[in-house]
């Protein structure tokens, strides 16, 4: 089997500081073992303090792992981390690093520099990508004026600036009005991984995204990988046929919310 990823007991802990007491140990991740096949698109539900950014921010090295090992694209997320980032592209929904002032070529035209291409290569690349995601029309036009429909798409157009194999999408829709976000999951489901057979992560509480175009789905709870399968492999894990995700995902998770805000404490 063709894995683009690999996870092994992988851990994060995170410390929680008081005065008045000692040092709190929180298990953002807690021994997630995980395969994400190559050509798939992949969805990561549960409440956001399951610890799916976190997960994501490991696999992407952002933050390395306290425990466990990682591998994306066959490289080791600890000791190849140069080799990883070449190999993948990140749209988060709370992406702020673009210059609001620039407009949206101009943007991708720096973002282009920073990952090595050519002012040509640059230029045949940010064209492609404009009209493929249907934002060449916005394309000189001043970023901070874009809808959010508008600077999601510049966000994947960058992500895929080093053409990577393999793109996670962190919360990127939960901003989105329900048509920019279905034309978004049918852009990643058509696009993306029929048509240009890269690998897709998604991570989101909203069930019926995952639902609509995932290919297989891990539940995430309290730092841990509860069930993870097809819709049909799910429901036999929590014993329900033909029960719909959110169904599933209350018995999988006992009934726990997926919509908590997520609070990171760092060390």
């Amino acid at each position: 089997m063709n894995i683009a990823i690999q996870t092994t007991n992988l851990g994060k802990n995170f410390y929680q500081k008081a005065f008045w007491r000692n040092k709190k140990v929180i298990k953002a991740v807690d021994g997630v073992d995980l395969q994400v096949r190559r050509g798939e698109l992949f969805g990561l539900v549960g409440p956001n303090q399951a610890g799916k950014t976190t997960l994501i921010k490991m696999l992407c090295t952002l933050i390395l792992p306290n425990v466990g090992n990682a591998f994306v694209n066959g490289f080791d997320v600890a000791a190849e981390q140069d080799k990883v980032k070449q190999s993948i592209g990140l749209v988060s929904g709370e992406d702020r690093s673009f210059y609001w002032r620039l407009t949206g070529r101009q943007n991708l035209e720096f973002f282009a520099a920073l990952y090595g291409l050519s002012r040509h290569e640059a230029g045949d690349k940010i064209r492609e990508l404009l009209v493929l995601l249907e934002i060449d029309k916005e394309a000189d036009i001043s970023f901070q004026k874009y809808s959010s429909g508008i600077k999601q798409r510049m966000s994947i157009a960058r992500s895929m600036l080093s053409d990577p194999q393999i793109l996670f999408m962190d919360e990127a829709m939960k901003s989105l009005d329900p048509h920019a976000a279905y034309k978004m999951r049918k852009f990643l489901r058509e696009e993306m991984v029929e048509k240009r057979k890269k690998t897709v992560i998604l991570t989101t509480h909203q069930m019926a995204e995952a639902e609509d175009i995932c290919d297989r789905i891990a539940v995430m709870q309290d730092g841990r990988i509860k069930a993870v399968g097809t819709m049909e492999e799910l429901g036999q894990q929590a014993g329900i046929s033909g029960a719909g995700l959110e169904e599933l995902f209350q018995r999988i998770t006992g009934g726990d919310s997926a919509d908590r805000e997520e609070t990171t404490v760092c060390a």
